[in-house]
């Protein structure tokens, strides 16, 4: 995912230190029951949409917005389906940052799946049962979409 502006500025002035920043993630599934993926750009691994809200943005809001930017598929939240804070990743050139990531279930409701910006090698619709090789948190994000389940929070770290 790109760095956005406003995480530049506060690594201006923070360094290289661990900032904890809110995370949103979209599995959305279209009327055949496909889920959508998309092939990053920066490790090349398949993966469920994800992003960064912009400060003042709706967690909701920045799921739509992200899965447009990345796929130019419109969709709808449905609900929520897990809040999970996240391991620590370092970057490349040292900045280390925490997530808590928020997963929406969505629905398509319109647009045809494409690479929609530079953030993304592919994008392309999957059967569930016919998934490329995926991290397990993304595996267990599709799972808990799937599920017919209250929203999943994680109680230990």
């Amino acid at each position: 995912m790109a760095t956005p502006d406003f995480i530049r500025t506060i690594r201006a002035a923070a360094g290289h230190q661990l900032l904890t920043l809110p995370g949103v993630s979209a599995v959305v599934f279209d009327d055949e029951g496909r889920v959508l993926l998309g092939q990053r750009a920066d490790n090349r691994e398949w993966a469920v949409l994800a992003g960064i809200p912009e400060p003042g943005e709706q967690p909701a809001a920045c799921a739509i917005r992200e899965v447009y930017e990345e796929t130019a598929v419109r969709c709808e939240v449905e609900r929520i389906v897990s809040v999970k804070s996240l391991k620590p990743v370092t970057y490349e050139n040292g900045d280390i940052c925490q997530f808590t990531d928020i997963t929406f279930r969505c629905r398509a409701v319109g647009g045809e799946a494409r690479v929609n910006d530079d953030e993304s090698l592919q994008v392309a619709w999957f059967d569930v049962d016919a998934l490329p090789e995926l991290n397990e948190h993304s595996r267990f994000r599709i799972k808990q979409a799937l599920a017919d389940e209250p929203t999943w929070f994680a109680t230990m770290t």
